[in-house]
């Protein structure tokens, strides 16, 4: 699948990337195309390359971590919410938008510079 493909709404999308990426072996690993880090080196968001293309996945939370949170860790075998997407859809405009989260808080990527990144042949990219 290439640039330009049109694939339904996010929620499809999203689906579609997440049995993508439950597909991979060692847990994606080895299909990891970009790293994202924010400043302080927490872990913003994944691109892995698929059998479908590019997939985005992202952790999500509802808030930042305070001074005195526990380190986010997932206990009982629960993986933390992602949000997954195919990345290289054709979309309105409004939906080069990307949700991301770290240590710092809520982020939003541009599915545009992801994508230029990656054309860059970067592996690793910090963000502020």
């Amino acid at each position: 699948m290439g640039m330009g493909t049109a694939i339904g709404s996010h929620d499809l999308r999203s689906q579609q990337a997440k049995r993508a990426l439950t597909a991979l072996p060692h847990g994606g690993r080895d299909a990891i195309t970009l790293r994202v880090q924010c400043a302080k080196s927490h872990h913003v968001a994944t691109v892995y390359a698929t059998d479908l293309g590019l997939v985005y996945a992202a952790p999500v939370r509802a808030r930042s971590h305070g001074s005195f949170d526990l380190p986010d860790q997932p206990h009982g075998g629960l993986e933390p919410p992602r949000w997954c997407d195919l990345l290289e859809v054709s979309s309105p405009a409004g939906d080069d938008a990307l949700p991301a989260w770290c240590d710092c808080g809520h982020r939003t990527l541009s599915r545009r510079d992801i994508l230029a990144w990656i054309a860059d042949r970067e592996h690793r990219v910090i963000i502020n």
